[in-house]
């Protein structure tokens, strides 16, 4: 009997100190969604990269991804902050592809040293897509008349109350141009020799699912998370940290409702409304 609670505490001491693997989910859009549901930003994805990689006896970190893209500044701004606190504190990173890492979501995952997909995950989409409305005939049926007043020749490009100039729509395309190079550069830098397909078939914005996507190189290897850390740290305990609930889950104790959706909904499409027109690695 007085031997127990020495027996119970040698357990959590030799728990503490077992090897771990911090597992971070980056679920969702990636930049703005709505009011109380940010999406996947720098600044709330922060928290999290960091207490990830502060574990102790850390032998790796997983990003698991399931991301249809969105906003490519921060796609590129949380991805390099994984590279850096990758090397700050000289853990690998491996990267768990689920429904989807595509355009935005796959920029984040050639963060990673390693890729892996579910052999029904969709990967890729590695191109640039612009949307928006056009109201200007609206405006015209219903006799209203559109007043615009600004200073500058191009800062109200492609106004969605106006009728598109052709020379708005070729200033995007080379927009979407530069954008599109970018992401090309960073996958190549992050993918390399790996990449074993043509340019234009591995760039022209399309998906693969699984086993393809290990073909053409965007993935190293079919595998879902539990088996694959369980046969490369045997070891090692899985610590998962949590995302911080969003601002209505908390005020509502968690139970969302389709409301949620229908905010976001409306909040982006309000959005394009302002903004006319709104580019994203999608």
């Amino acid at each position: 009997m007085n031997g127990a609670p020495w027996s119970k505490l040698a357990k959590r001491v030799s728990k503490s100190r077992a090897d771990r693997v911090a597992v971070v989910r980056l679920d969702g859009a990636i930049g703005a969604v709505g009011m109380g549901r940010p999406g996947l930003t720098t600044d709330s994805v922060e928290p999290m990269l960091k207490r990830a990689f502060d574990v102790e006896h850390l032998k790796a970190v997983v990003i698991v991804v399931n991301s249809p893209g969105g906003s490519p500044a921060q796609s590129e701004y949380i991805a390099e902050r994984i590279r850096q606190l990758s090397a700050e504190k000289g853990v690998p990173v491996l990267a768990f592809c689920e429904d989807v890492a595509a355009s935005g979501g796959y920029w984040i995952a050639c963060a990673a040293d390693e890729i892996y997909a579910a052999r029904t995950s969709m990967v890729g989409s590695i191109g640039v897509v612009s949307s928006g409305f056009g109201f200007a005939d609206v405006l015209t049926r219903f006799g209203v008349e559109r007043r615009l007043y600004a200073a500058g020749d191009h800062k109200a490009r492609l106004d969605t109350f106006s009728p598109a100039r052709p020379e708005d729509v070729e200033w995007l395309k080379g927009l979407q141009g530069e954008l599109h190079q970018a992401f090309i550069a960073w996958v190549r830098q992050r993918r390399g020799k790996k990449l074993n397909a043509p340019d234009d078939e591995l760039f022209s914005g399309d998906v693969w699912i699984g086993d393809r996507a290990v073909d053409v190189g965007l993935v190293d290897a079919v595998g879902v998370m539990r088996s694959v850390i369980a046969e490369r740290y045997p070891d090692a305990e899985i610590t998962r940290i949590e995302a911080p609930k969003p601002l209505l889950a908390r005020l509502t104790g968690g139970q969302l409702s389709t409301g949620a959706v229908v905010e976001d909904a409306v909040s982006a499409a309000v959005g394009a409304l302002d903004r006319g027109i709104v580019t994203h690695l999608r």
